[in-house]
């Protein structure tokens, strides 16, 4: 893994990228290095870091036989913090200079990161793109996602009592959404003495702003119909069926969208030990069946 950065347009600062690289191929004495084929971006989603998602990038860059680029948003690691003027123009344009700067063709996104790329689709050029579970906000269908208790909970430093709320409002923890609010303010209170949980802790914060800027955003079937970039929409079979729902309305409308749903899979299934998403998505990208894969259900 080679770890660098790429500067932002709006002078805010830096972003930190980790670049995944499959084993180099022996070369024969006196012969050129050939060029490396185009990268592809990996977009992650709220209230988390890119460095979960390293082991899913390894394994993407090896089946593909290509390079994949995974960057810390706005507000984690060595990245600048979001900007007083944040909105989805700014997650857009980081995408977009991460992949200039790095000669990437396509994005592979999940959860918020998934609503970025396909904003970032809609006004540049993307050759492919592999959302799974995006959230997009369509008609309004996530307004009622949105507890303006977990904004308030945030801004007085109630943060168990604000991870609650986020847990709740968004169903994403599996089985978990969905215990009472005393429960889930136990298992902040617990989650916290571990690494990942205070981190989660430390990001809420962002995930206030970022769940403003998708529903700030919210689009209609109209606004995606001009999208020229070959999408596949991918949902987990154990997500929350909103995702699904949504993929499915994009598919069923816009020309250039598929969709699928991986079986066996939450909503953070990029997270997770095994390769079967891992080789959908490659299998989409690379536009081949990869030996012995299962076919998906839709």
């Amino acid at each position: 893994m080679e770890t660098w950065t790429v500067e932002t347009v709006d002078g805010g600062g830096q972003l930190e990228v980790h670049t995944f690289r499959p084993a180099k191929a022996a070369s024969i004495p006196g012969s050129k290095a050939p060029a490396e084929p185009a990268g592809v971006v990996l977009v992650h989603g709220t209230l988390v870091t890119d460095s979960l998602y390293w082991p899913f990038a390894r394994t993407l860059s090896v089946m593909l036989g290509r390079p994949v680029h995974s960057y810390n948003r706005r507000g984690r690691g060595r990245s600048a913090p979001q900007p007083s003027g944040y909105s989805v123009e700014t997650e857009i344009a980081d995408l977009l200079a991460v992949m200039e700067k790095t000669g990437s063709s396509d994005v592979v996104a999940h959860s918020y990161g998934g609503f970025v790329a396909l904003q970032a689709a809609r006004r540049a050029s993307i050759n492919k793109l592999v959302t799974y579970d995006a959230a997009v906000s369509l008609s309004g269908n996530l307004s009622s996602r949105w507890r303006p208790e977990l904004e308030e909970a945030v801004t007085a430093g109630q943060l168990d009592h604000a991870w609650a709320h986020l847990v709740q409002g968004l169903g994403t923890a599996g089985p978990i959404s969905y215990l009472p609010m005393g429960a889930l303010r136990t298992l902040s209170v617990l989650s916290a003495r571990t690494r990942l949980g205070l981190e989660m802790r430390s990001l809420l914060p962002t995930a206030v702003t970022e769940m403003r800027a998708v529903l700030d955003a919210d689009a209609h079937l109209h606004d995606f119909m001009e999208l020229s970039t070959p999408t596949l929409m991918l949902s987990g079979g154990w997500s929350p069926s909103y995702f699904a729902e949504t993929g499915r309305t994009l598919a069923g409308a816009v020309p250039v969208i598929d969709f699928a749903v991986v079986p066996l899979q939450f909503h953070e299934g990029p997270l997770r030990p095994g390769k079967r998403l891992a080789a959908r998505i490659a299998r989409f990208l690379s536009g081949t069946r990869l030996h012995g894969e299962l076919p998906d259900a839709t």
